[in-house]
């Protein structure tokens, strides 16, 4: 069963316990991938303590650095920094002692040249199978972010199929926005899937609202989950604020899904 997850707020840290205690939540940190945050190792450090302190929920994932990380770029000096800001997003997910990391596939798509495609999954593939054999014990989750189509992202995946500590981070909300037809996505990317985002929109711009509060489908979606997405070991619902995170779990509570 998926456990389902909330964006803690830092500055509010009692609430965000509160309710994920009372939906049997569990975290998924978004405080490490400002670039100022990680060029501040007081900060960081201060914003880890401040979370190992307060009693975290047993399942927890983060969100690691995502800001012009392009580790397939032809300029070398842009994928060491690119580097560099992931292996810092991978170990501070090692003293948080989370489940998994979120990156981005941060491609783009108006590009279609067949070199850059090639170029794009060549040095994922590289890459990940390098990074992930140094951390074992750290899954990580790449994220559909202005794909216009799952096909990169799933050819990468069934690369990686072999890679136990990778997996697709399936975004509905990105894939509804930026993509083609959703079950497209669906039937494309569940055998990979092991986390996912939830949110909701008017269709044409990713807004972050509540559940509920948009135009997307959720009968649709949860018939999607149940039937074919139901291996994700997590999904976060990726809205900043309580009251939305509030109202949205008490539309998946009526929606049976929680």
């Amino acid at each position: 069963m998926s456990k389902f997850l909330i964006i803690p707020q830092i500055n509010n840290i009692d609430e965000s316990l509160k309710l994920a205690e009372k939906y049997g939540f569990g975290f998924e940190f978004n405080d490490f991938f400002f670039p100022d945050v990680l060029d501040d190792k007081r900060r960081t450090d201060e914003i880890i303590g401040k979370y190992k302190a307060c009693g975290l929920p047993e399942y927890c994932t983060m969100h690691g650095a995502f800001f012009d990380v392009l580790i397939f770029s032809d300029d070398r000096e842009i994928r060491k920094i690119s580097e560099m800001r992931i292996r810092q997003s991978l170990d501070i997910a090692r003293r948080l002692e989370v489940k998994g990391v979120v990156f981005h596939t941060n491609h783009t798509p108006d590009i279609t040249t067949k070199f850059y495609l090639n170029n794009w999954l060549d040095r994922n593939e590289e890459f990940w199978r390098r990074i992930l054999s140094e951390y074992p014990d750290v899954r990580v989750y790449m994220e559909n972010m202005f794909d216009d189509s799952p096909r990169l992202l799933s050819l990468l995946a069934s690369r990686m199929a072999d890679v136990s500590n990778f997996g697709v981070c399936f975004d509905y909300a990105h894939a509804v926005i930026f993509g083609s037809d959703i079950d497209e996505w669906v039937n494309s990317l569940a055998p990979y899937v092991k986390h996912m985002h939830i949110n909701d929109n008017d269709l044409k711009n990713d807004l972050h609202l509540a559940v509920g509060e948009g135009k997307l489908d959720w009968k649709h979606f949860k018939d999607s989950f149940e039937k074919k997405l139901s291996g994700a070991n997590s999904v976060l619902i990726e809205t900043s604020s309580l009251e939305r995170q509030q109202r949205s779990s008490e539309f998946l509570k009526e929606l049976g899904m929680i």
